[in-house]
């Protein structure tokens, strides 16, 4: 840092007895009255609270933020702590208990495989019990996601160059998109491929009502939705975005969709919009990892393949499904409802009048099933709902391309709150972590050492003079290493108490930059 003294020039001071220069100022004299006590060593004291007002405030100030969160806002916050180790504990025990317990085995079966198989047919129905595996992917992806974060992606990004707290865990985050999404879309594109409607859009809907599916497809849908459910809790724990409410709005209404075309038994649209939506999700992690490593050509060159790839994937492509949906399928499925099991399906019948009856396809495999044009138009909503927002999300991605290209630079454009405050603290913990050691090494013995005297003297009120540089630059009293934390739960602390969120049209060109295109280089 400018300003500050080298190890030689401190050095000096052990040959004519005068204080180095960094620690009274370069050239000046002391006066008599900066060392009220003859014998107080002013080494110890240099480093003392005296000379840490701002960081030890800064500190303070977040300490105190915390004990003035609401109850609701600690116990979120203990959740997200915890997570990993509830996780752990959630599934053993489940294990344990199918193991240990025959008896209770009929009941925990459901949380480890498919449920509703037929014998007769090889194949799988859909029901409520379905629900079980859901809850154990939630709680599955809610430990890996934090274990393969702390554990292999931020020492990652620390050995690939990522100097501070927040580019590390924002690095783990889009690592753990890119690893899912990228998994997730080759075996959706597999069950696409080998499926009959592969390239027809008009076979999506041929032969319904087929209440029974195969054990790879299922399984593959449940554990998409479950992957969904996580998001929307894992959103609300990460540092908000601007486009927050976008975000959370996108993802309740996927859930929506992915649940509601399981239960009406229409999964093989589902699968081919998921396979759509997966593969622009791999790009943009990519992209914004290269960036974090300083890979900038390579992001730059990503950037370019992702906005090409949303446009045809979720403007062309995704745009061709919705038609399919409004055009062909009520030309091809019969309105009405049907009853039974797949080789005693019967039907159509006119519909109840009353509305508890659209409910049963996700209660009851063998209940009522009904299409109408109500359900076709409810469908059509969310679809339409998802393309309006993924527009939006366009317009900005081109904004920022073409702030680029017209030789603007990309940042990320965080809302400037409370919260990029805090990250600031962090980072600057992080630096005098990592460099305390180097500034101490090259000093005289007497400046390293600590002195009862000196403890004594600032509690009598006696300060001594010190240069701005070394008050800067030496912070041992704000490093707290015994109640060391993960990276991840001393950010998602403070998530917890966050609110506010722009609504959609309202950002500056820079909104998106965040979630799409690539960060400024941590």
């Amino acid at each position: 840092m400018a300003g500050a003294a080298s190890p030689a020039e401190l050095a000096q001071e052990g040959n004519d007895g005068s204080p180095p220069p960094s620690v009274y100022g370069a050239g000046k004299e002391m006066e008599a009255d900066s060392f009220p006590h003859p014998h107080a060593p002013y080494p110890s004291a240099a480093i003392g609270p005296a000379s840490l007002s701002p960081k030890t405030s800064a500190s303070t100030r977040k300490k105190k933020k915390q004990r003035d969160e609401g109850p609701m806002a600690s116990a979120c916050a203990w959740v997200v702590e915890y997570q990993l180790g509830l996780a752990i504990n959630l599934v053993l025990l489940l294990i344990l208990t199918h193991l240990c317990f025959p008896r209770a085995r009929r009941h925990t079966r459901k949380f480890f495989e498919l449920s509703y198989y037929d014998a007769e047919t090889g194949r799988y129905g859909a029901g409520w019990n379905d629900m079980s595996m859901v809850f154990y992917w939630i709680v599955l992806f809610t430990g890996l996601r934090v274990g393969v974060m702390d554990f292999i992606l931020i020492p990652f990004a620390q050995w690939g160059g990522v100097r501070n707290r927040k580019g590390r865990v924002r690095f783990a985050e889009q690592g753990w998109l890119f690893f899912y999404y990228g998994f997730s879309w080759s075996l959706g594109m597999y069950i696409y491929y080998n499926s009959p409607y592969w390239l027809n859009l008009h076979e999506m809907w041929t032969d319904w009502p087929n209440r029974q599916m195969d054990g790879l497809s299922k399984w593959y849908y449940l554990v998409q939705y479950a992957f969904y459910l996580d998001q929307i809790f894992v959103v609300n724990i990460e540092e908000r975005r601007k486009d927050y409410a976008q975000m959370f709005t996108h993802h309740i209404v996927t859930c929506a969709l992915i649940c509601a075309s399981y239960g009406y038994h229409q999964t093989k649209v589902g699968t081919v919009i998921l396979c759509l939506m997966d593969v622009v999700d791999i790009i943009l992690p990519l992209a914004k990892m290269l960036k974090y490593l300083h890979f900038n050509v390579a992001c730059d060159i990503a950037f370019g393949v992702f906005m090409v790839t949303w446009f045809v994937a979720r403007h062309v492509l995704y745009v061709i499904v919705i038609w399919s949906v409004y055009a062909d399928s009520p030309v091809i499925i019969q309105s009405g409802c049907y009853a039974g099991k797949n080789g005693a399906i019967v039907g159509p019948f006119p519909a109840p009048q009353s509305f508890g009856h659209r409910f049963q396809p996700f209660f009851d495999p063998e209940g009522l099933l009904c299409w109408d044009n109500q359900i076709l138009g409810t469908f059509l909503s969310m679809l339409l709902f998802l393309e309006v927002v993924a527009l939006i999300w366009f317009g900005m991605i081109i904004r920022v391309a073409w702030r680029v290209i017209h030789g603007g630079t990309a940042e990320d454009s965080r809302s400037d709150d409370e919260c990029d405050e805090e990250e600031e603290e962090d980072d600057l913990l992080d630096e005098e972590e990592q460099h305390v050691g180097t500034r101490m090494h090259g000093w005289p013995s007497d400046l390293r050492r600590s002195s009862p005297s000196s403890s004594s003297s600032l509690d009598r009120g006696m300060t001594l003079i010190t240069s701005p540089p070394l008050e800067e630059e030496v912070g041992v009293e704000a490093i707290n290493l015994k109640g060391r934390s993960t990276s991840l739960s001393r950010r998602y602390k403070k998530a917890a108490s966050t609110s506010g969120a722009t609504l959609p049209g309202h950002s500056d060109r820079k909104d998106l930059l965040g979630r799409i295109g690539c960060d400024k280089t941590a």
